[in-house]
């Protein structure tokens, strides 16, 4: 199975946590908030590209709607494959803290 970079983990947690809004704009809101750290917004999208790429997101669009223009949302999902990675990237990260010491929260 192929691994996934930090960003990448968190940005799949993202998804995972905004279920079905997320989108682009609601996963960078997610991703922010929750790891406490700025990430532009190219970066999200990009992530979120390389990701579905790699098989561990699939995307759908959403209705358009007057307020977009038209456009309408692409919205995302973590694929099988991508919960693999990310149970196999926790277990890894458990691996490391073993032994330590050291406070988790």
């Amino acid at each position: 199975m192929a691994a996934v970079a930090e960003f990448e983990l968190l940005v799949l947690l993202a998804v995972m946590h905004c279920g079905e809004r997320a989108y682009s704009v609601a996963v960078h809101a997610d991703l922010e908030r929750r790891s406490r750290r700025p990430a532009s917004i190219g970066a999200v999208y990009v992530t979120l590209e390389r990701l579905e790429g790699k098989g561990f997101l699939a995307s759908r669009l959403g209705e358009p709607t007057a307020a977009r223009g038209g456009r309408a949302k692409r919205y995302f999902s973590v694929t099988p494959a991508g919960r693999a990675a990310v149970r196999e990237e926790c277990r890894v990260i458990r691996r490391m803290w073993a032994g330590l010491g050291l406070v988790t929260d």
